[in-house]
């Protein structure tokens, strides 16, 4: 009884030392097995197979001999392909990962690269076209849609938005109080084509406005019959030489105004010049 008391300890640790040579003999077996599966998957266009292989590799690169895991092959083809179906947030992190790999080339940086600097492109198309939504989208896997300081290309896309926003809707407030000139300086200040686009209904009744209007209130933003009490021809000189120094409307008649001794005084949609 003795006897097979001690031969017990050999008996399972033959069969331990047994099994962690199977492991290691399988796991030489299957690392041989890989790059053969591997280039086959890439061969077919097996893109998922190609990186599930490529893992399985560097998961054995413990192995005594095993170099380091390229897998660059594998993350190129499947970016490209997940680009191509407008997957840019995935493509630009496998991406990543093949420059950061030592398959990294510069080309894979270029690449990398060109395909930022698209997504930024499409940005501003879909901008300029009146699809804010769409352009914030295409910035999102940039991580350039937004940040905590608001300098991000998304945040001036919004400023310009909401600024453009605003000016039509102060203008479409003073065309129905009939303020003409005010009305048409802030649409000038309208400067996103698909906004100006969206002004073209005010601009029209703006400049029937403007034709409609007799006698002196019409060289300025006057709305019935309150008078200027400056020289009606020396204030609208003025007002022409700052308009054509680039001067906005509305101030353009204010510094007029002030310059002839006199002030904007206004009476509902009314406005003139008095001293």
């Amino acid at each position: 009884m003795a006897l097979r008391r001690h031969r017990l300890p050999r008996f399972w640790l033959a069969i331990t030392l047994g099994s962690v040579v199977a492991a290691i003999g399988l796991g030489y077996w299957w690392e041989r097995q890989l790059p053969r599966r591997l280039e086959q998957a890439v061969s077919s266009g097996r893109l998922d197979d190609c990186l599930r292989y490529g893992e399985q590799l560097a998961a054995l690169s413990w192995l005594p001999g095993r170099a380091p895991l390229d897998r660059g092959r594998c993350l190129r083809s499947k970016a490209d392909q997940l680009w191509a179906e407008e997957n840019w947030g995935e493509a630009l992190r496998l991406q990543r990962q093949v420059i950061n790999s030592t398959a990294g080339t510069p080309a894979d940086r270029e690449r990398l690269a060109r395909w930022q600097r698209q997504l930024r492109a499409l940005a501003r198309s879909r901008f300029q076209a009146g699809d804010l939504q769409g352009a914030l989208a295409a910035l999102a896997p940039l991580g350039d849609e937004s940040n905590a300081d608001g300098n991000a290309m998304g945040d001036d896309l919004r400023a310009i938005w909401d600024r453009n926003r605003a000016q039509l809707e102060r203008a479409s407030s003073l065309v129905k109080q009939q303020r003409w000139w005010e009305a048409l300086d802030s649409l000038n200040r309208i400067d996103h084509p698909w906004w100006r686009q969206q002004s073209d209904g005010l601009r029209e009744q703006v400049k029937q406005g403007l034709e409609q209007m007799k006698g002196k209130d019409r060289e300025h933003d006057s709305h019935g019959s309150l008078p200027h009490t400056v020289p009606a021809e020396k204030l609208d000189a003025l007002v022409q030489r700052r308009i054509a120094a680039g001067v906005n409307e509305w101030k353009a008649f204010e510094d007029a105004c002030r310059e002839l001794g006199g002030k904007v005084v206004e009476a509902g949609p009314e406005s003139a010049c008095q001293r």
